[in-house]
């Protein structure tokens, strides 16, 4: 969809809650504010003046989106009917992980939300990669950021860690395996 209007009628029609109606960000954009059928709140942004993100996956720049959800039939339903997704579901023990694509290129994933986490509202992370992951986390907490997960490592992909700020924003920081590195373990 090109339109932020369009879109946000749209995800309205598929069961989503508009918090915010599509408005203007200054000549850069506009944008409106769903919250999906499952709870996680996502912003649409149609670009004018102003693209998105122009790197993506390198170090110290965004490398992938992930939604946690209580219920990934519905939400996943909803975003692939909203945006034109698939989905590709791998077993991880005993839940399941999503990939969300789109022409073949991952645009996202979604992952259960276990019940041994307690009161966890379904919710959108962003991941940015760093080249040195264990020095990001030590940088963080120096400037008053705390750990919510510890470094934990992802066979094949690398090994990630949620940070929260001094102010209680998330996000993940992982430091991904280099595509040579894949190849020979």
């Amino acid at each position: 969809m090109d339109s932020a209007s369009d879109a946000a009628a749209r995800a309205r029609a598929l069961g989503g809650t508009l918090l915010m109606e599509p408005f203007d960000v200054l000549d850069v954009g506009r944008m409106a504010l769903v919250q999906d059928p499952a709870g996680a709140v996502a912003a649409l942004w149609e670009p004018r003046r102003h693209a998105g993100a122009g790197v993506v996956g390198e170090a110290s720049s965004m490398c992938w989106n992930e939604l946690a959800t209580t219920d990934t039939a519905r939400a996943g339903a909803f975003y692939c009917s909203l945006f034109g997704w698939a989905t590709d579901e791998q077993p991880i023990g005993a839940s399941a992980y999503t990939t969300f694509s789109m022409d073949g290129a991952p645009r996202g994933g979604m992952i259960a939300i276990a019940r041994s986490s307690g009161p966890v509202a379904p919710h959108w992370l962003v991941y940015f990669a760093v080249s040195d992951g264990p020095g990001t986390i030590a940088l963080a907490q120096s400037l008053g950021g705390s750990v919510r997960v510890p470094a934990t490592h992802v066979a094949g992909v690398g090994t990630f860690s949620i940070l929260a700020d001094p102010q209680g924003a998330v996000c993940a920081v992982i430091e991904l395996i280099q595509p040579e590195r894949r190849a020979t373990g």
